[in-house]
């Protein structure tokens, strides 16, 4: 399954974002704690290069404390790579990116000139309230909808710190369906891209596996059912999701798992982890292979021509006969 959801605003800030990359000195980039790989756009990584970076796990008060501090190990391995924490109930950690970027650039020679800090981040995953934070006042427009900033806008955070801001930039095609899916579980796409019933199914099925205690507890359950349907089910019948005649509306509780995921009514729930990642991106790359190899197979069968046994033989009788005749003219 591929999510296009592209919009021309965002063809346009991808566009402003690597014109304006080169004037910066540092790349800050908001992640979603609860999905720190699937919220990273790897667009941003291609154009980086080795500048240095921040990578803020924001929404940290949502997310399971035990898989942040892994992920920050995984993704302080790559060179020039930061990671800081933060939550919209915890302003005072915001701050602290402040003193980090200053702190990352005091061997160089930066008391004339500001630090130009850059910051991008998918849309929803909380940008314009953490620039409000940084710069203590109302710069940014905030909301529950994704993509609300629409234009590059640049603030001066004071303390020689000069911020480009950056509308939330999603990739023109998601690839991985596993990323795709936990994007909308956390509601970083709009609830119109997909279907809530499939992203419910998704959700479901992982948080069975993965939180099994705090599922039977949320959903008042004396045992957790091994499917997903079947939790579904059970899960609608304890909150009086039933349509007439008593059948399950698979749809409204699905809508409910969702809003309680993202709301945090459900816990500090972490969606994916770095050893899932890293197998996913395994997987991938064999698919991607595989592809390629039919696309190399297919390429080569029609170049050869695609004949069946008696075609092949048709064709070999037709250039016996022309080698015959061929003969026959030359002895005259």
């Amino acid at each position: 399954m591929a999510l296009q959801w592209f919009p021309g605003h965002m063809h346009k800030a991808l566009k402003e974002i690597k014109e304006s990359l080169s004037q910066v000195d540092i790349l800050i980039e908001v992640l979603d704690a609860r999905i720190p790989y699937s919220s990273e756009n790897p667009e941003i990584a291609k154009i980086r290069g080795d500048k240095p970076c921040i990578k803020i796990l924001n929404k940290f008060d949502l997310a399971d404390p035990e898989m942040t501090a892994q992920w920050q190990a995984h993704l302080e391995a790559e060179r020039g790579v930061k990671t800081i924490t933060t939550s919209s109930d915890k302003p005072g950690s915001s701050k602290q990116i402040m003193g980090m970027i200053k702190t990352m650039f005091a061997h160089k020679d930066v008391q004339h000139k500001s630090i130009k800090a850059m910051i991008t981040g998918i849309p929803n995953v909380g940008k314009s309230t953490l620039i409000n934070i940084l710069a203590d006042r109302i710069i940014a427009k905030t909301g529950n909808e994704p993509a609300v900033t629409k234009s590059q806008q640049r603030t001066n955070l004071g303390d020689g710190i000069i911020l480009f801001d950056t509308p939330g930039v999603l990739w023109p095609k998601l690839e991985n369906p596993h990323s795709i899916y936990r994007l909308a579980s956390s509601g970083a796409v709009k609830n119109t891209a997909m279907e809530y019933d499939d992203v419910g199914f998704f959700a479901a099925d992982y948080l069975i596996k993965a939180y099994p205690e705090v599922m039977k507890s949320t959903y008042k359950l004396d045992d957790l059912p091994d499917t997903e349907l079947a939790f579904l089910e059970a899960a609608a019948r304890k909150r009086g999701a039933i349509m007439a005649g008593g059948r399950v509306n698979l749809h409204k509780i699905c809508e409910v798992l969702l809003n309680e995921l993202q709301s945090g009514k459900l816990g500090r729930i972490t969606l994916e982890t770095p050893a899932m990642v890293e197998q996913e991106k395994i997987e991938i790359a064999e698919a991607a292979a595989r592809k390629e190899a039919d696309k190399a197979k297919r390429k080569q069968r029609f170049k050869e021509g695609s004949l069946t046994p008696d075609k092949q033989a048709r064709k070999e009788k037709r250039n016996e006969k022309r080698e015959a005749q061929s003969k026959r003219m030359k002895k005259r």
